[in-house]
């Protein structure tokens, strides 16, 4: 399956592309041959992995800052990508998260999670797929989801509405654009610690790590979903549509992942949100 020209003639806008999953994401993209497109709001983050790939694949990659939150934004970087030429691929990646109390979540906290996550995301879906379909081209749509999607989750309301949302927008594309040549698919990982999530999710008092939550005993490793997402973009996956691949170990067999915070003391919060506070 993973021949070295799977992904060959392959040109994939990844958001949020500098890091962490993506950059993962990115790095066997570019190993199976595609062109990469990374987008984020950091510039320089971003411009140094295009570099790494270009180096050590030989690969074409390339930077482009954008804030997907800004849909006249996303326009113009679709324009942009498009000048040069169409995209093939697009992997929404992008979202943002953090634990805290649904009570205490202020109109500001939860947009800060609902723009990049939906709202971005829809943003992108819709402007690619708008280009597809006025050129007559086909493309594969891939978002990267959550188990919270089939489980929910306590103290991540937005981010699980939002991966819920995406998920909807997903089966619903796959039948209205798969006609159109289209596939819309998604993933929805378990435990992949990344510097970003791990700081965001698993705070400093949560007691067990993810890997001792796993029915496998371990997280997963970046290139296990590297893989399945390069799978499910190629043309060997060419007859899957509308569906979400979990990649978790069958930890949401277990729960939802956040049964501990359950137990948390009044102090343990307070301590927590000044720290989110700060940072």
């Amino acid at each position: 399956m993973f021949e070295k020209s799977l992904l060959a003639n392959k040109r994939i806008l990844i958001t949020g592309g500098g890091s962490g999953l993506g950059a993962a994401m990115g790095r066997r993209f570019a190993e199976l041959g595609a062109e990469l497109i990374l987008c984020g709001r950091r510039l320089e983050l971003l411009e140094e992995t295009a570099a790494e790939f270009r180096r050590e694949f030989g690969s074409q990659a390339s930077a482009k800052r954008c804030d997907i939150r800004d849909g006249a934004a996303v326009e113009a970087m679709m324009d942009a990508i498009w000048q040069d030429a169409p995209l093939d691929i697009l992997v929404n990646n992008a979202a943002a998260t953090f634990i805290a109390q649904s009570e205490h979540l202020s109109f500001r906290a939860a947009d800060a999670i609902l723009a990049p996550t939906l709202h971005g995301t829809m943003y992108c879906t819709l402007a690619a797929g708008r280009r597809w379909i006025e050129g007559g081209r086909k493309g594969v749509v891939l978002s990267i989801l959550s188990t919270s999607t089939i489980t929910g989750r306590a103290f991540t309301v937005p981010s699980s509405m939002a991966k819920t949302a995406v998920l909807a927008m997903t089966k619903s594309l796959a039948v209205e654009w798969g006609p159109k040549g289209i596939r819309t698919v998604a993933i929805a990982p378990g435990a992949f610690p990344t510097a970003g999530a791990t700081g965001q999710l698993r705070p400093e008092g949560r007691g067990e790590s993810w890997g001792n939550r796993n029915p496998l005993g371990r997280a997963g490793e970046h290139l296990e979903l590297a893989n399945l997402a390069s799978f499910l973009i190629s043309d060997q996956a060419g007859y899957v549509n509308g569906e979400m691949v979990v990649l978790d170990g069958g930890a949401h067999l277990r729960g939802s992942g956040a049964e501990d915070l359950l137990q948390w003391t009044d102090a343990q919060w307070e301590k927590h949100r000044a720290m989110r506070t700060k940072s």
